[in-house]
C-alpha cells in the first residue's frame, strides 16, 4: 500500500493506493501553515488515522509548496514559510518510523499524470498548476526530474517571454523579482490583470471562475482578459517547447478549467516556438485535483518497497 499527501497551504489531503494504483482510502483536513510542530502533526496523524482504518502499513510520500535543498536537507522556495529550514522528510520520517519521500507538488502533479494519467506512455512530460500560484514539474520515462538543484520546471519564476510594451516592466512577484510568470498566468495573476484593466479595488475584486462566467456572458472586458491570459500562455509554454520539447504539457489547477485555453493556446504556439512548428499536445489533468496527490504515493513506485 502507497500513501501519498499533498500538503497545501490551507489543505492538507492524504490518499491510500493498493498496490494497482486504485484510491481506497481519502481524507482532507485544514492545515495549520503557521506553525511547523503543528505541520508534522497533523502529517503524522493522518498516516496513523488512515493505518489503522486499513489495517495496513504504507510506503509514505509527501508533495510540498517547495523544495527540500540536496546540500542541506532542509525545505526550499516554500510559500508555507513555516516549512523553509526544517528537515520535513526526516522530522516526519523519526514520527513515524520510517523513511518519507518528499518532492516538490508539482513534480507530484507531472509524475502521476506520466504514470496513469494524461500523460501515460509519453518519455517527456511537462505539467503545469495554474493555481493560486504557478508552479510546474517534468517527468521522464515515469519518473520525476528535479534536477540537481532540485528547481527543474522551476518555469513560473523566469519572466514573462516576448513582453509587450503595455506588460514592461511587470508586477513584483513575492520571490524578489518582477515579472515573473506566475504573475501572469496563476489564477491569481489573471484576477489581478482584470483588476487592474477595470480599475476594482477591494471586495470589487472579482474571483478567476467569476471573470470566465462574465466573459460565457459576453462581457467585453473579461473576454479581453481571458484573451490575454490565452496569449501569455501560449508564450509561456513556447518557451518550454523552445528548451524541453516535451511530448505533452498537462495543466492542473483552477485555471485548467478553463475550456477556452484547449482551444486558443495551441494556434498561438508557432510564432514562437523556433523554426515554427508546434504541435505539442496541451491537455487537461486526468485526475484533476487528485493528481498531485497520487502523485505523492507514486513517489514510491516498486511495491517490494512497501513495509510489511
Amino acid at each position: 500500500m502507497r500513501l501519498g499527501i499533498d500538503l497545501g497551504g490551507t489543505k492538507t489531503e492524504i490518499i491510500a493506493l493498493d498496490e494497482g494504483g486504485t484510491g481506497i482510502y481519502r481524507k482532507r483536513v485544514d492545515t495549520d501553515p503557521g506553525r511547523y510542530e503543528a505541520i508534522i502533526a497533523t502529517l503524522a496523524g493522518l498516516v496513523a488515522e488512515a493505518e489503522s482504518a486499513l489495517g495496513r502499513r504504507g510506503t509514505v510520500g509527501v508533495g510540498i509548496p517547495g523544495a527540500i535543498s540536496a546540500k542541506t536537507g532542509l525545505v526550499k522556495n516554500a510559500n508555507t514559510n513555516a516549512l523553509n529550514g526544517h528537515p520535513l522528510d526526516q522530522d516526519l520520517g523519526r514520527a513515524l518510523h520510517r523513511e518519507v519521500r518528499c518532492m516538490n507538488d508539482a513534480n507530484c502533479l507531472a509524475l502521476s499524470e506520466a504514470v496513469d494519467g494524461a500523460g501515460a506512455g509519453r518519455r517527456v512530460v511537462f505539467a503545469a498548476i495554474l493555481g493560486t500560484g504557478c508552479g510546474a514539474g517534468i517527468a521522464l520515462d515515469g519518473r520525476p526530474w528535479a534536477g540537481s538543484h532540485l528547481v527543474a520546471g522551476e518555469w513560473g519564476h523566469n519572466p514573462l517571454p516576448w513582453m509587450t510594451p503595455e506588460e514592461f516592466p511587470g508586477p513584483a512577484c513575492w520571490c524578489g523579482k518582477s515579472s515573473c510568470i506566475e504573475k501572469w498566468i496563476s489564477g491569481t495573476g489573471f484576477a489581478d490583470d482584470y483588476a487592474r484593466a477595470a480599475g476594482a479595488t477591494g471586495s470589487a475584486r472579482l474571483r478567476g471562475e467569476q471573470i470566465v462566467a462574465r466573459a460565457h456572458t459576453g462581457e467585453a472586458a473579461a473576454t479581453d482578459a481571458l484573451a490575454r491570459y490565452a496569449h501569455r500562455l501560449a508564450r509561456a509554454l513556447a518557451h518550454v517547447i523552445n528548451v524541453l520539447d516535451p511530448d505533452v504539457i498537462v495543466l492542473g489547477g483552477g485555471m485548467s478549467n478553463v475550456d477556452e485555453l484547449y482551444e486558443w493556446v495551441p494556434p498561438q504556439l508557432p510564432a514562437y516556438v523556433f523554426g515554427g512548428e508546434a504541435d505539442t499536445p496541451i491537455v487537461r489533468s486526468q485526475h484533476g485535483d487528485s493528481s498531485g496527490v497520487r502523485g505523492a504515493a507514486w513517489l514510491w513506485p516498486k511495491p517490494d518497497a512497501i513495509p510489511r
